[in-house]
């Protein structure tokens, strides 16, 4: 009787096993779905003319890919797409490997120092990242106004180099990861400041410096709103604002919601390269990159 009860306890443990199992990869699978459906319904809107689009939704892809792609890529309103993509590449590169790395600096600073308003600088720092873009948006203009950097893509570089989120992740990070005592060894043997950050920390930062350079190109490459303030030549203007344009005549005759779909599809290319690239630092970075309790 006893091993009768004792199998019956460890088949229902299985069994309940077994069904939660089942049901976390049901729930995994259709938060999966959810997440690239988007993607799926983009790559089948790309394939389809505008006149398919406004009938309705479809699920199968259509055969107007190359018409659209040729449609975006020789469409004269953006001066040319291909330039745009270029465009917004070297000030999303730029921005995201330059804030990251002085960013990253500037925590080191502050975690391997022990100097006076130390606690002052870390506190401002923190500050400064609760004060919205558009608030200083007509300072910020009028100063690239003064020093002649309109349509240049200087005010989108250097500002994007002082980032308070990426300090503060990266504060973090090596709170909890860095020993000091490597720092100390280091100086004892000699290395100066920026030997010893560059050839010894960086290897061990390596993981949230790639998280967060990922972060900073997703949103340098999607930003609008500085962009359109001070760039207003189509030679030099970035993507997003290449894609207001066309998405502007969508209401109008001269639309067309494919080359939309497509100028969409091809803006995501180089983000999903991007990621995929750094896909690998992700988890490692966030684990170890975590606040300690």
């Amino acid at each position: 009787m006893a091993n009768n009860l004792e199998d019956y306890k460890i088949h229902t443990s299985k069994f309940s096993l077994i069904t939660s199992r089942v049901f976390s990869y049901i729930f995994l699978a259709f938060v999966t779905f959810l997440s690239l459906f988007p993607f799926y319904l983009m790559i089948i809107n790309s394939t389809r003319s505008n006149a398919q689009l406004q009938a309705g939704f479809e699920i199968l892809p259509k055969e107007h890919f190359i018409d659209n792609l040729i449609t975006a890529w020789n469409d004269t309103s953006i001066f040319f797409l291909p330039q745009g993509l270029l465009n917004s590449f070297i000030v999303a590169a730029c921005t995201c490997l330059l804030g990251t790395y002085f960013s990253a600096l500037t925590a080191y600073g502050i975690c391997v120092y022990d100097f006076k308003g130390k606690n002052l600088a870390h506190k401002f720092i923190i500050l400064v990242m609760m004060i919205p873009t558009q608030v200083s948006a007509l300072g910020f203009v009028q100063i690239v106004n003064n020093l002649n950097l309109t349509n240049t893509y200087w005010p989108l570089i250097i500002p994007a180099i002082a980032a308070p989120a990426t300090y503060f992740y990266m504060k973090q990070y090596i709170d909890s990861t860095l020993p000091l005592e490597i720092v100390e060894a280091a100086r004892v043997d000699g290395s100066n400041e920026f030997r010893t950050f560059n050839t010894i920390c960086m290897p061990i930062l390596r993981p949230a410096m790639a998280v967060q350079m990922i972060f900073a190109f997703v949103a340098s490459w999607n930003n609008f709103f500085t962009p359109a303030l001070i760039l207003d030549k189509k030679e030099i203007i970035t993507l997003p604002i290449m894609l207001s344009i066309v998405r502007s005549r969508i209401n109008s005759q001269a639309g067309d919601m494919g080359e939309v779909y497509m100028i969409i599809l091809l803006a995501i290319i180089p983000v999903v390269i991007v990621y995929l690239f750094l896909s690998r630092f992700i988890i490692k970075g966030v684990t170890l990159g975590a606040v300690k309790g």
